[in-house]
């Protein structure tokens, strides 16, 4: 893998662990069996692997995506992955296609912690990331002294990077006060698993304060759930398809690429999240490597942040498919 910025792309399970995924563009033509589903996830992360991917992140509720992690883990053993999980939602959509309702339900209970802990655990040595999965005020969970005090247990216990993962209009109210959590006056959570894209750049400031603190940033959904690609629905995005589609060009990559870039050039995070479903897409994203954008590209690119609270109403109007 070409390294030409601080940044890392690594490779999200989402899409690849469970049939159904929030993403306007999915295939909807493949097979979804289960053994197909496993048979692809595999591939991906050999070739992933290959092109120099090393950093995997996945969770409990991305359908079979932990356990086709930990599989592909052990039958590798590769010395050099990391690897990344996170605690706080269940997957309840059982593989039923069309499922109608919550595909995933949250709960940041301490019965929950240790119930998916001693799942991904599993993944050590070669887990480096443990991540609440997106940790919000209602939630409670970074003010639930019991939780707090076991995540703080497990990161003396394991060294592991104890994190948060975001999604909001409030990101970085959230990110603000994750940081304010201590245990025996020390930070508890030193990594933060951001979206952050050339729409939603809200988190721009603190993030980038953090970064220089030392702690790891990992950017999902730089792809805004495939928003950043022509689509009639979005008719308001012209101008940016424009933009994005003269930088395509210029460069000889794929939007997706520029998308990835952006977040690469602009932030340069610890890692941004490829969440390529099939082997085309993944090889797609990682030319991504393969260029650094003029400082006013950049500069241009800067301009096409919409407001936070529009983009997240947007975004949760999205259907699963």
């Amino acid at each position: 893998m070409k390294k030409n910025s601080k940044t890392q792309i690594g490779l999200g399970l989402a899409a690849l662990g469970r049939p159904e995924y929030i993403n306007i563009r999915t295939d909807n033509s493949i097979d979804k069996s289960e053994e197909a589903f496993k048979k692809n996830a595999f591939s991906v992360l050999d070739e992933a692997y290959k092109l120099g991917v090393q950093y995997f992140d996945t969770a409990p509720s991305y359908g079979k995506g932990e356990a086709f992690l930990q599989e592909w883990n052990q039958k590798n053993k590769h010395s050099d992955v990391v690897l990344g999980t996170k605690w706080g939602y269940t997957y309840v959509a059982n593989w039923e296609l069309g499922f109608y309702g919550k595909h995933e339900v949250k709960e940041h209970s301490l019965e929950k912690l240790q119930e998916q802990w001693e799942v991904s655990k599993h993944m050590l040595p070669k887990l480096k990331y443990y991540q609440v999965h997106s940790a919000t005020f209602e939630s409670g969970i970074l003010k639930n002294e019991t939780v707090l005090n076991q995540l703080y247990a497990i990161k003396k216990e394991t060294g592991l990077h104890i994190g948060i993962t975001t999604s909001g209009a409030n990101q970085k109210d959230v990110i603000a006060a994750a940081l304010k959590v201590k245990v025996n006056n020390e930070d508890l959570f030193d990594s933060f698993q951001v979206t952050y894209n050339v729409f939603e750049q809200s988190t721009f400031s603190i993030l980038n304060d953090l970064l220089k603190q030392g702690k790891k940033i990992i950017i999902k959904e730089a792809l805004a759930n495939g928003r950043v690609f022509q689509n009639k629905k979005f008719e308001h995005y012209k101008p940016v398809y424009d933009i994005l589609e003269g930088l395509s060009k210029k460069y000889d990559v794929g939007i997706d690429a520029i998308a990835l870039r952006f977040v690469m050039d602009n932030l340069q995070p610890t890692y941004v999240l490829s969440g390529a479903s099939n082997t085309i897409q993944l090889t797609q994203n990682l030319k991504a490597l393969n260029f650094n954008f003029t400082l006013e590209e950049l500069q241009l690119l800067k301009t096409l942040k919409v407001n936070p609270e529009g983009y997240w109403n947007e975004r949760s109007a999205l259907h699963w498919n």
